[in-house]
């Protein structure tokens, strides 16, 4: 359930962000990505807090940790690297954002149209390189949670000449 929680959180900023062809220079864009830099940075902190505390669990109570609870810290710790990774890349669009927004106050030139065009790609691919990475985030988690298997645990069935039998009853 955990997992596929954070799968879905990181599914939400994804959602919120345009896809290429809605993707336009405009303050409507920055209030989204400030937004969602705000709501990605929180997810990451949450995956690395939690990480670090069933590792932290893990090494003080050596004994308790089963299989499935090392598969679940394994994958918050893995999902932080691409959910990292598109926090980078929307630090990267934001950039990319300014930049379009200070060439907007340029003289008109051939070369300032070339910057533009240049500076919007960019933009275009970061937000395109968030999508990527929260997508993987976001399958790894939900890949771990759904190939979690209960253990199974055969319950020995005492016979009735067994003098525990009597005793369980």
């Amino acid at each position: 359930m955990l997992l596929h929680d954070v799968a879905d959180r990181l599914d939400t900023v994804a959602d919120h962000l345009p896809f290429a062809d809605e993707i336009r220079p405009d303050p409507g864009l920055s209030e989204i990505l400030d937004d969602e830099v705000r709501h990605l940075a929180r997810l990451l902190g949450y995956l690395v807090g939690e990480s670090a505390f069933r590792h932290r669990a893990a090494v003080r109570y050596p004994h308790q940790p089963t299989a499935t609870d090392r598969r679940i810290t394994l994958a918050l710790a893995s999902a932080a690297q691409p959910t990292g990774a598109a926090l980078a890349a929307l630090g990267a669009a934001v950039y990319h954002l300014g930049l379009l927004a200070n060439l907007a106050h340029q003289e008109p030139s051939l070369s300032r149209d070339g910057a533009i065009n240049i500076a919007l790609q960019g933009l275009v691919d970061r937000i395109g390189d968030v999508h990527t990475h929260l997508a993987r985030a976001a399958k790894q988690l939900r890949a771990t949670a759904d190939t979690q298997v209960t253990p199974i645990t055969t319950v020995p069935h005492p016979s009735a000449t067994s003098p525990t039998a009597s005793r369980n009853r």
